[in-house]
């Protein structure tokens, strides 16, 4: 008879593919049913808690205009991405509004749930290593299900020191390629291929991915596809007169590094900040389901 491991244990366990992703999302949602008993709205966020023994323990806010909270509605819904996710593999594309939704929402429960279990299950600082391990693994995955071949690669720059020559470790979140495998390698990136920046949120992390750009290109003298992926930029506040919530997405910062240091092909978010409608952020964000059903096809072949 086969071992069950715990929730906790299984939320920090490497995922492999989709139905493990499934099957832990499902898990999570049974799990909070019972569990998150407090909860307060902020617009169309939710902030829950879970308050036993007298303990309470919020957990991240969800966007309930995204977030499957039960279980059914999700394994409902997942057949649809499934059937979403084969279809855009044999490039039979259906702009269908919903499908759009379908994927948001799909990705985002997934991310969202492993984020609120590891919140309530484990001590904060495993909880966040995990967050980003699971996402960067979500999107691998999801990238391996649509046919593209990926690969993560480190570049290694050279510079002179009064000690001789060493190697600065440019490291890749992960490539993906038109051809039939990636021709990246640690002394060039193909032109052809995308480089892809997977960050669970922007916050204290968008420089690094605007440098790195401006930094591979200089040393390879040539231009090279770069696009950003994020789950969401909000957090939960502790403020004086009880808990809320903020944006983590520094707006200027994101128009300065874009107009004066170089432009990405694209900046992405399964969650995107409410500036993202707005001008000129929207000519830069996008919401991710437009990344998997449009525009990675046309990137790949531009």
């Amino acid at each position: 008879m086969k071992n069950v491991i715990s929730l906790a244990e299984d939320l920090q366990l490497r995922k492999e593919n989709l139905p493990e992703f499934k099957n832990i999302t499902i898990r999570v949602l049974n799990y909070i049913v019972d569990v998150l008993n407090q909860e307060s709205v902020y617009g169309k966020y939710i902030i829950c808690s879970s308050k036993i023994a007298g303990t309470t323990k919020p957990v991240r806010p969800y966007n309930q205009e995204l977030f499957l909270r039960k279980a059914k509605s999700f394994e409902k819904e997942f057949l649809k991405f499934e059937a979403i996710i084969n279809n855009l593999k044999n490039k039979n594309v259906n702009n269908d509004k919903s499908n759009y939704h379908t994927i948001d929402s799909i990705l985002y429960t997934i991310q969202q749930s492993i984020g609120i279990g590891l919140d309530l299950l484990v001590e904060p600082n495993s909880a966040r290593k995990n967050v980003g391990n699971r996402f960067e693994e979500l999107i691998r995955v999801l990238m391996k299900d649509l046919g593209i071949p990926m690969k993560k690669v480190t570049l290694s720059i050279p510079y002179e020191t009064d000690e001789g020559e060493k190697f600065y470790r440019c490291e890749t979140d992960v490539i993906i390629s038109p051809y039939s495998e990636v021709r990246s390698n640690p002394k060039n990136i193909d032109p052809n291929e995308i480089v892809i920046s997977l960050k669970t949120t922007t916050k204290d992390r968008m420089p690094k991915i605007f440098i790195d750009k401006v930094l591979i290109e200089k040393f390879l003298g040539h231009n090279i596809k770069v696009v950003g992926i994020s789950q969401n930029d909000i957090q939960r506040n502790e403020t004086l007169d009880g808990t809320k919530i903020s944006s983590t997405f520094v707006s200027n910062l994101f128009m300065v590094y874009t107009k004066f240091l170089t432009k990405l092909d694209g900046y992405y978010y399964i969650d995107p900040p409410n500036m993202a409608s707005k001008q000129p952020f929207n000519q830069y964000i996008f919401p991710f389901s437009k990344f998997v059903i449009d525009d990675v096809w046309k990137l790949l072949n531009s």
